[in-house]
């Protein structure tokens, strides 16, 4: 029996190699507490059996052998269409986006589409040659940019346009293919379509940062010694990432300009990676003129040795005393030259009293509003998934935001800054 109370994620799994990934995807939604049904159709069981996916989402999957039985009390269809609160289809063949587009429902699943109200996140993946056809990226721009939909079609719930304006689309990879060749078609890697799923979850299709520039900074920058030796700190830029994906997620261009991290830059984001905060503040400044947003989540070094060498030094030769000498102060120096249209935000890891000493950096540096989050309480900070934080404005109001996932808190915090 379904709960009402958990989020109710649709997966429709269409014919194409990549199903095998959804897997994960499937999997790693259950785990995070949503509810998940699967439909396959027949080419999708061609190469993965819908117990699977049954076993996965711990529900029977759905496939046309179900659609077409009379038993059901209500259409399968219908009931499923209701039940959903966001689809995913993936992967998403080109068959599959023609009959989305021209509204063909041959199968159950795209009976399903038709029946529901709820936004559907697409997840393309093909050859290269098939995805680089002209009818196929005419296709994919009509389903996401709305253009064959009627110019009198009403609203649905939530406020989301009808029919097209509620599909999203994650970009394809470029990589190596089920085909062998190399380029662009590969389907998402599973935990970017999680966060995506999630965000839709979270926001119900929230699409109000649609040309808006945001600029983000994230994880540690490293000072160094030597080549070898550097002054750090643990940050990993989580918390940047997430914001990142949120804004992206809600239509944002985004540039992410981040220090030392392990993750790869999502699809859709424009990267660049750093690791001293020289390079950063250069980046910064590149990109600053022309952003609407400037979120600096980023934990920049305050000093750096005063010298250099160029080669590794021995164990013998490193000082007793390590003289340093002051960093630039990258927001500061945003803040200094920040346009009137322009917000920007900073972030204050702390310790103890998290809110005395932010509320003095906002107005030391001249933000338009800092989040303080503490660093020595279990789950939040450094390295971890979840976080808390209290976001300040100009005009000193608190907002708490309790102990979530760094994802919800993006979300959160891109709420208040909008």
């Amino acid at each position: 029996m379904s709960n009402p109370k958990l989020k109710r994620v649709l997966v429709g799994v269409s014919g194409g190699i990549a199903a095998y990934k959804v897997c994960e995807v499937v999997s790693t939604l259950f785990k995070s507490g949503v509810e998940v049904r699967t439909i396959l159709t027949d080419s999708a069981q061609q190469f993965i059996a819908p117990l699977t996916f049954a076993t996965l989402s711990r529900h029977p999957a759905y496939t046309d052998e179900n659609f077409w039985q009379s038993t059901n009390s209500r259409p399968l269809h219908i009931q499923l269409g209701e039940w959903a609160d966001i689809m995913l289809i993936a992967p998403l063949t080109a068959n599959t986006l023609a009959k989305l587009v021209y509204g063909i429902a041959d199968n159950l699943l795209l009976n399903t589409v038709l029946a529901s109200t709820c936004p559907i996140l697409l997840a393309p993946a093909m050859n290269t040659d098939m995805w680089e056809q002209q009818t196929v990226q005419q296709n994919w721009q009509n389903i996401l940019t709305g253009e064959r939909r009627l110019p009198q079609a009403p609203p649905l719930h939530g406020g989301v346009p009808a029919t097209f304006g509620r599909f999203y689309g994650i970009e394809t990879a470029k990589g190596l293919l089920a085909c062998d060749r190399v380029g662009a078609g590969r389907m998402a890697e599973p935990q970017e379509i999680v966060a995506y799923v999630q965000s839709l979850l979270e926001t119900g299709g929230k699409r109000d940062f649609i040309g808006k520039k945001v600029l983000i900074s994230a994880g540690g920058t490293r000072e160094y010694l030597d080549p070898v030796r550097f002054i750090g700190n643990p940050a990993t830029g989580k918390m940047g990432l997430s914001l990142a994906l949120a804004a992206l997620h809600r239509g944002a261009d985004v540039t992410l300009v981040c220090g030392a991290v392990s993750w790869d830059i999502p699809l859709g984001v424009r990267g660049i990676k750093v690791e001293t905060s020289e390079q950063m503040r250069s980046q910064m400044l590149q990109y600053y003129g022309d952003a609407d947003v400037i979120i600096m989540s980023a934990a920049v070094a305050d000093v750096k040795p005063r010298e250099y060498s160029v080669e590794k030094l021995p164990k013998k030769a490193l000082p007793e005393a390590l003289p340093l000498e002051s960093v630039g102060d990258i927001i500061a120096e945003l803040a200094s030259c920040k346009q009137q249209h322009q917000k920007l935000i900073g972030f204050a890891a702390q310790t103890g009293d998290i809110v005395t000493p932010a509320y003095e950096k906002l107005q030391r540096k001249n933000l338009d509003a800092i989040v303080a989050n503490p660093i020595d309480q279990i789950g939040s900070g450094f390295g971890s998934d979840t976080n808390k934080a209290i976001y300040i404005d100009q005009q000193g109001k608190e907002v708490e935001i309790p102990m979530c996932s760094k994802l919800e808190m993006a979300h959160r915090i891109l709420d208040l800054v909008a």
